[in-house]
């Protein structure tokens, strides 16, 4: 089938997504057909520097699936009670946090948004009705909690209610980013856990599955007593890098901070297996972080420096300067959920970085735009998930399941 690119003006967002086939259903209905593999287009300064061949992470989800739908197809055929793909109604429904990107989310999939009705009233009081029957239907509630963080929050709970009390079969919320993940655990006496706290809302408003990307700390997927799927944007990072003609030998992964070694080393493992460093740090506030050592060789080495959110710059920004002064000739950062709290901005367009790249799981707008940053979406990869999710099969290779209590 052919493909296309959805531009997204000043958004600076590319996803490449296949035209929408139909084929019958043992109905005589029509399903969705996908054909041809799956890719992310990640927007660059240049034509020239766009991935142009779909990398092995998303070769093997996209080959994967097709022969899942290959096998279910067949099985189809040889059963009268075979259930067809997609038989249960799909239904995926955006709040406003992020409309954008769940268009591309329903792109991918073939489907329209649900109807829905969203507003707010004079006193701030959020307003959701949906305008469609989904009774029986699986639904998927597109919404990072993102700044406007609680107002986001609060519509995303509002939406679960109006879902639940229209008799769908199923809940997914799917939350790119999200909000109060940093507020996991105990750091002094009488504090709260914030994240534990919005699991629980997300629960007893009705959600029966949460999705979830690159969660801050995987400790909070144990707040949850409903089945919660993890996904890793790492993936559409990954495979915007390696698009680039690095040499191997040059590359070395850097972790900002001792607490995302691990993160780091398994980034570097998927990265050509690159070396890894270490910037030892000691944060004296908070949105405060002061740069103390660095652990490792980056002398000649171009450095890329990897996180799960950018917030306010400054620990990236202490970091690069110091790869810059050890003699790094070229420095990237990498991160998932770009936040950019100010002066993330300023700090992040400073010429210790050759590129910042991030993806779209919070919207990204032009005041927050500068030379070095490219954004990627991670529209296909949610679609995918939801996909899957949808229809009782394993989650791609980025992504770990983990079943509630």
């Amino acid at each position: 089938m052919s493909s296309h690119a959805l531009a997204l003006g000043s958004a600076r967002v590319g996803v490449g997504m296949r035209a929408r086939g139909r084929r019958p259903g043992r109905d005589g209905g029509e399903t969705p057909t996908r054909r041809g593999p799956w890719r992310l287009n990640a927007h660059a300064k240049d034509s020239k520097s766009r991935p142009s061949s779909t990398s092995g992470v998303f070769k093997d989800m996209a080959n994967s699936r097709f022969a899942a739908v290959d096998d279910m197809d067949a099985h189809a055929h040889e059963s009268e009670t075979a259930e067809p793909v997609m038989r249960r109604r799909l239904k995926v429904f955006s709040g406003t946090a992020h409309a954008t990107l769940s268009e591309e989310v329903a792109n991918y999939l073939g489907i329209e948004l649900g109807k829905s009705t969203i507003k707010r009233f004079a006193d701030g009081e959020i307003y959701v009705q949906i305008k469609e029957s989904i009774r029986g239907s699986d639904v998927f509630i597109v919404q990072p909690t993102c700044p406007p963080t609680n107002d986001s929050l609060m519509e995303l709970l509002v939406m679960i209610d109006a879902c639940r009390r229209a008799s769908c079969r199923s809940i997914t919320t799917v939350i790119p980013y999200f909000g109060y993940a940093r507020a996991d655990r105990r750091t002094q006496g009488r504090e709260s856990i914030a994240a534990k706290l919005v699991a629980n809302l997300l629960t007893e408003a009705g959600a029966t599955r949460v999705v979830l990307m690159d969660i801050h700390s995987l400790q909070t997927i144990g707040y949850y007593d409903i089945p919660v799927d993890h996904i890793q944007g790492e993936a559409v990072l990954l495979d915007y890098l390696t698009s680039k003609s690095f040499n191997p030998d040059e590359i070395v992964i850097v972790s900002p901070d001792v607490g995302g070694v691990p993160r780091a080393r398994a980034f570097a493992k998927k990265l050509n297996d690159s070396p890894l460093a270490i910037i030892d740090k000691r944060r004296t506030g908070h949105n405060k972080a002061q740069v103390m050592n660095l652990i490792g060789d980056v002398d000649g080495k171009v450095a890329i420096l990897v996180d799960d959110m950018i917030d306010t710059g400054g620990t990236l920004l202490a970091g690069a300067q110091l790869l810059r002064e050890r003699g790094a000739t070229e420095v990237y950062a990498c991160a998932t959920h770009a936040v950019f709290s100010p002066p993330a901005v300023e700090r992040l367009s400073n010429a210790a970085f050759t590129e910042v790249i991030v993806t779209n799981s919070i919207p990204h707008t032009p005041e927050r735009d500068f030379p070095q940053l490219t954004v990627l979406s991670v529209g296909n990869l949610l679609g995918e998930t939801i996909w899957r999710v949808h229809n009782d099969y394993g989650l791609p290779s980025a992504a770990t399941s983990v079943s509630g209590k």
